[in-house]
């Protein structure tokens, strides 16, 4: 399948900035399941100071505001071939140790909740890693409802679980902290998914990758309930979010700022 994805990103500052970065994580790059036909990043109101390979291995450019500007716009857009691989990825690189993989970090800490959700989980005949872990993205779809406007970007695995609800971003969050609990090697991805009922969204979508030994790196989708398939583009992975986030950045002064996301994703 081809898929064509547009995406915008509008910053607007009530006061010119002096100074400001921002990091962009939005070069996919190519897979066992993606091939990179075209890609383009512009921007107006910043220039393109580096770019560079993270440690993780995603594509990073960094961009300095122009001083004295009030907008900032980041436009992506790209033509991808994807391929299904059943969620499969394939073999971990010697770019990192996989027991790097195994770190929980402040926002996927586990506590109470994510140790009553494993032993839940412990109560079921999945003795199989491959099915143990399609278990465990089952259980948190059935019990942490998609719900946008209840969690943020800092809200942790035990507040989403908690809550009962929360996006993408929650879902794989509560994923990675409990497979992290169980011994499994997980990171978080980010990327873009072509919907069945829409073209234009608000948001990328979020999902986990858990190593199994037999087979590598293997998706989950808990928000769907499924492995990626050919509707899937991964752009960056990290350990959580704000190590794959798609921008991030700092910038100094005191400027208040509005956001806009306009996205596309289309066959």
């Amino acid at each position: 399948m081809r898929l064509r994805i547009a995406h915008t990103t509008r910053y607007r500052y009530n006061a010119p900035v002096d100074y400001g970065l921002q990091r962009l994580r939005l070069s996919p790059g190519n897979g066992e399941s993606q091939k990179i036909l075209s890609w383009t990043i512009t921007t107006d109101g910043a220039t393109v100071e580096a770019e560079y390979d993270d440690h993780f291995g995603n594509r990073v450019t960094l961009l300095n505001i122009e001083p004295g500007t009030n907008r900032l716009d980041i436009q992506v857009e790209g033509l991808v071939e994807t391929q299904n691989t059943n969620g499969i990825i394939g073999s971990h690189p010697a770019t990192l140790p996989l027991w790097l993989f195994q770190r929980q970090t402040p926002l996927t800490k586990p506590g109470t909740g994510v140790a009553r959700l494993v032993k839940e989980l412990r109560k079921r005949d999945d003795n199989a890693a491959l099915d143990q872990l399609h278990a465990l993205s089952a259980l948190i779809f059935g019990s942490v409802k998609y719900l946008t406007g209840t969690s943020d970007s800092g809200t942790t695995t035990e507040e989403a679980l908690k809550n009962g609800s929360g996006v993408c971003q929650d879902q794989t969050h509560i994923f990675l902290s409990a497979a992290r609990y169980l011994g499994y090697p997980a990171r978080y991805v980010s990327g873009y998914l072509m919907m069945d009922d829409r073209i234009d969204q608000e948001a990328g979508h979020a999902w986990a990758e858990a190593h199994v030994e037999s087979l590598g790196w293997v998706g989950f989708d808990i928000s769907n309930g499924i492995s990626p398939d050919t509707r899937y583009v991964r752009v960056a992975t990290g350990l959580d979010y704000r190590e794959a986030a798609p921008v991030s950045g700092l910038r100094f002064g005191t400027a208040g700022e509005s956001l806009d996301v306009a996205i596309q994703v289309q066959q």
